[in-house]
């Protein structure tokens, strides 16, 4: 790979290997991170909560942690507080702070006592030296409406915990793609394509994959046109069992298959996937997403293989997720490739050979193929 973009490219040597990687392209806004969260920022008018209150459950379980163990606290302390002053009120009407024989409350002198009988009460901890009586219909029907609060902000907050708990999002991230997609040839067609595993235990039996190419282009005044375009997906429903490699070969009806390896220093697009699936425990919709842009995907390497035949069981090694090794690949597009032309001044293919590279900002470990020469390899 020439050297001449010298202010766009970075070049990291270690032995014999080269690897290439764009100097701005960790500086560029990302449509999607790489943990599938979306660096959108919504402006409404000031003051404008009737979104979060319309919905106030969601909002709830969108919350952090951290917000809604002290709302939790708050709306149990804040009850306590608001029912013992009506009950303090109660008794200071009807003269029990003056030690009266017959009292709304028994035991009820003060605001503190007041409080007291109120967590009891709500709590339903009843250690029998408060108590109601007969005497006052006002404190009958507030110690009425305080019992059926309370049974409904039990409800409300063991609700909003449950869900929290089971929160889809927590459970997508037992469920990943690689840090990279790899460019190389399959039966014969170049083909773009990128891993999709279940890190846990419990196997996923059904879903589906999809795979979107976004641009976003900067117009006049700062506004930003985004563009999006679906990719065919071989095999697009998914058996989770094992992991999976998704494909999408670079064929005439792709958006990608004029796209070559000169391209991918300068191309500006990020490519989408995501995977919906029904998860197997708790019967919810789940759905895990992630991004490559044109620094993540490997051109001529391949995903090592994960999966061995043990005497019992089909073993997978998860350490190999990521790991990818050098295949022989045409340095040029599809397109190119299938009109049998080749770029000037190129081979049309390479083998590498090393002992391990690792992408400038990327995850992905390249591992070397079993070959007796060693040669000179650039990766995108």
């Amino acid at each position: 790979m020439s050297t001449r973009r010298s202010d766009q490219v970075i070049i990291e040597t270690h032995t014999t290997i080269h690897t290439l990687g764009s100097q701005n392209e960790g500086k560029r806004l990302r449509y999607m991170q790489k943990d599938g969260r979306f660096p959108v920022l919504f402006q409404k008018a000031p003051g404008d909560w009737s979104p979060y209150l319309m919905d106030i459950f969601t909002t709830l379980v969108e919350i952090r942690w951290r917000v809604m163990f002290l709302i939790f606290s708050l709306s149990y302390i804040l009850s306590w507080l608001f029912f013992g002053l009506c009950y303090w009120l109660i008794a200071y009407v009807h003269g029990d702070t003056e030690d009266m024989d017959e009292p709304c409350v028994a035991n009820v002198h003060d605001f503190t006592g007041a409080f007291m009988f109120s967590m009891e009460t709500q709590a339903t901890i009843g250690y029998g030296f408060r108590g109601m009586t007969e005497n006052c219909i006002a404190a009958i029907i507030a110690l009425t409406v305080q019992s059926v609060f309370s049974c409904l902000l039990d409800t409300i907050i063991i609700g909003i915990i449950v869900a929290k708990m089971a929160s889809a999002r927590k459970r997508a991230q037992t469920v990943g793609f690689s840090n990279c997609a790899v460019v190389n040839l399959r039966d014969g067609v170049l083909s773009l394509s990128w891993r999709l595993g279940d890190f846990r235990g419990n196997h996923i039996l059904e879903g589906v994959a999809r795979a979107q190419l976004v641009r976003f282009v900067r117009a006049p005044l700062g506004t930003v046109v985004i563009s999006s375009q679906d990719l065919d997906i071989q095999n697009r429903d998914i058996v989770l069992a094992t992991p999976a490699t998704i494909i999408h070969k670079l064929e005439p009806s792709s958006p990608l298959y004029s796209l070559g390896l000169d391209d991918l220093l300068v191309d500006d697009f990020e490519l989408v996937v995501s995977f919906t699936y029904t998860g197997d425990s708790t019967g919810m919709l789940h759905q895990t997403r992630t991004s490559y842009t044109s620094a993540d995907i490997r051109w001529g390497q391949r995903f090592q293989d994960m999966l061995k035949l043990g005497k019992k069981h089909f073993m997978v090694d998860y350490a190999l997720f990521n790991e990818t090794t050098w295949v022989p690949v045409p340095l040029m597009s599809a397109e190119q490739y299938d009109r049998g032309r080749h770029p000037e001044g190129r081979s049309q293919s390479h083998r590498a050979h090393s002992p391990s590279v690792k992408r400038n900002g990327g995850n992905c470990a390249v591992t070397p193929d079993i070959t007796g020469e060693v040669m000179h390899q650039t990766s995108l």
